[in-house]
């Protein structure tokens, strides 16, 4: 019988443990479980030390998977790990860009019956690990004012269909009327491939393709292909922000003239003070972050 080791937050509430314990069901019908409740890295840290092998089940979000991943590096344990997500947080990006359901029972019977296989991982120059997603510019206050618009949607409609992943678009098209443009350099691979000289309203480097809860940011970025999907966006006068907003909703920002759309294994982005928002985490202000891609970094239970 297979051994799991879910992990879930300490902090979860009420709906949260039901969806768990939904999950639960399924996964006790063909395997043995242990469920480790975590509330800081520490505890989380204390947790991995014991997984012995077992797959580590990752209940929660975007976040949730992130914070494991970054303690399995830290502990030099990730190259040899095998990963699954039970989707259970609000954006659940991750689980979007690699087909995981975002029902739950679907998503348990898929840590069952999926196939374990390795996925990439982005790292930056400070060991940082980036497992979905990283951006900068308007994309980063985006997420910043976009936060507060996808938890008061969140809660509007049922399930899959309701108004949360209207967050993102809605904090790009309130940013669009703030920002300045970014004078940056951005290198691929060691080339230069927009200067200073050509500001641009956000640059996003994506292993995985979807931010704020649905968003399709880099499109054609996929976990499992060797190569960061790197989009450079140059709308920067007034009407130009809008209507790139209004693309981006669609996922059709990659069709427009001043959008570069690139891939390579290495990105280095320096010049004007930039906000990071990398896994829907904000950092910064930064003057240069390079990133690079770790090929076949972890397994991933998926379809």
């Amino acid at each position: 019988m297979r051994s799991l080791l879910v992990i879930t937050n300490a902090d979860a509430g009420t709906s949260d443990e039901a969806t768990l314990a939904t999950a639960l069901a399924v996964l006790r019908e063909e395997a043995s479980v242990e469920v480790a409740k975590t509330s800081n890295p520490g505890e989380l840290d204390g947790v991995l030390h014991r997984a012995g092998g077992r797959t580590v089940v990752v209940a929660g979000g975007d976040g949730s998977i992130h914070a494991v991943v970054t303690a399995l590096h830290k502990r030099h344990e990730l190259a040899g790990s095998t990963l699954a997500l039970l989707p259970m947080g609000t954006g659940n990006d991750f689980a979007r860009g690699n087909d995981i359901p975002l029902d739950i029972e679907e998503a348990a019977r898929l840590v069952i019956t999926g196939e374990a296989r390795p996925i990439d991982l982005i790292i930056d120059e400070t060991g940082t690990v980036v497992v979905n997603n990283v951006h900068v510019g308007v994309g980063a206050q985006a997420s910043r004012k976009g936060a507060k618009w996808k938890t008061r949607l969140g809660s509007v409609g049922v399930g899959k269909v309701n108004l949360g992943k209207l967050g993102y678009p809605i904090g790009a098209l309130l940013s669009a009327f703030h920002p300045p443009s970014w004078r940056l350099r951005v290198e691929l691979d060691g080339k230069v491939v927009n200067d200073v000289d050509r500001p641009v309203l956000m640059v996003a480097i994506g292993n995985g393709g979807n931010v704020g809860g649905g968003t399709e940011l880099n499109p054609d970025a996929d976990t499992e292909d060797g190569r960061l999907d790197v989009m450079i966006s140059r709308a920067v006068e007034p009407m130009a922000k809008l209507a790139y907003v209004a693309k981006l909703r669609r996922g059709e920002h990659d069709e427009r003239d001043d959008v570069l759309t690139l891939r390579g294994k290495t990105v280095k982005v320096s010049g004007d003070e930039f906000w990071m928002s990398a896994d829907g985490e904000i950092s910064g202000p930064e003057r240069s972050r390079s990133w690079r891609l770790e090929p076949a970094a972890y397994c991933m239970i998926l379809p």
